[in-house]
């Protein structure tokens, strides 16, 4: 084939809401692609409308991966998604297709393009219960402190609000008795990689993503929260920590009048987009940026197909 399209990944990546999965359709279904969902939320089952999940009939378009791994009370490491990743991309190039990673969750796409090395470090539920009330009683400020003292490298990376993320880094340097930022080293995989990043201008982004949150209402996103609860997963669980499973949740639970629940859960999409961008930021390594407003698709296809098959 021209080019090596066995060695070739496309990723498409950018905030909630910005319309990566439609783009990502039309382009796979252009170029022989099969999407891999790089998505923290999507790994779940039961879990559809609040996590804006491919429909059906999007998931029958092309083939989808890592779509509905795990039960909502499971778990799944990074470095189990890690291995799926580059399992589902390695099958895909075995069917002659192009892997598309496509997804806004930072710290999936970039341990699986930058290759990390990620501590095999198993979960210590009672260390995590006690660093989790810490973060509790003290706040995440003190709690992030603490692994400041442990890990300045990991710290200077891991946003203090994000306890889940210092919980674990603290867990792997008090386990391990090695820092995180020296156990994390990469080793880049041989792939031939295009990124496209897909943005919106921030007010008009924010507008869209309020709009999906009152779709997803209108969808049934409390009719999905209640019966994920009714079903025994409890409100604590990692997997209902998502957007709108915490607020619902407290509406159905706590009396959260529906309005605010669904208020809060529009505040806190804007604040997620605000750290998805900081990750992006961060971790950009030649990111082709592309409004979705301005976009040309058919030119990006185009594109696309003239980049897969160049000549190494």
């Amino acid at each position: 084939m021209a080019g090596d399209v066995r060695l070739s990944l496309l990723v498409i990546l950018g905030p909630t809401a910005v319309g990566k999965t439609d783009l990502a359709i039309e382009i796979a279904q252009a170029v022989e692609g099969e999407i891999i969902s790089a998505d923290s939320r999507q790994i779940y089952r039961l879990m559809d409308i609040g996590t804006a999940k491919p429909t059906p009939e999007q998931q029958a378009a092309v083939p989808h991966h890592l779509l509905d791994v795990v039960n909502p009370d499971e778990n799944l490491s990074l470095a189990q998604y890690q291995h799926l990743a580059y399992a589902a991309i390695d099958a895909a190039h075995g069917r002659g297709h192009l892997p598309m990673l496509v997804g806004g969750t930072g710290q999936y796409i970039t341990a699986v393009v930058e290759g990390w090395t990620i501590p095999e470090v198993p979960p210590n539920e009672r260390l995590r219960a006690e660093l989790e009330a810490f973060a509790a009683q003290q706040g995440a400020s003190a709690l992030h402190e603490r692994l400041r003292q442990l890990d300045s490298a990991a710290a200077d990376h891991i946003d203090y609000r994000n306890v889940r993320r210092v919980v674990r880094a603290l867990e792997v340097c008090l386990e391990s008795g090695q820092p995180i930022s020296e156990l994390q080293r990469k080793h880049p995989p041989p792939y031939r990689m295009m990124t496209y990043g897909i943005t919106l201008d921030r007010d008009a982004l924010y507008e869209r993503a309020d709009r999906r949150v009152d779709e997803m209402i209108a969808e049934g996103f409390l009719d999905e929260v209640r019966c994920l609860l009714d079903a025994g997963y409890n409100r604590r669980l990692p997997s209902m920590s998502g957007l709108g499973y915490v607020q619902l949740a407290a509406h159905l639970l706590d009396s959260l009048p529906l309005d605010e629940a669904v208020a809060d859960t529009k505040h806190a999409t804007h604040d997620f987009i605000r750290r998805q961008y900081t990750w992006f930021r961060g971790h950009d390594s030649g990111i082709l940026w592309h409004n979705i407003e301005q976009l040309d698709r058919a030119a990006q296809i185009e594109a696309t197909a003239r980049w897969l098959h160049e000549q190494g």
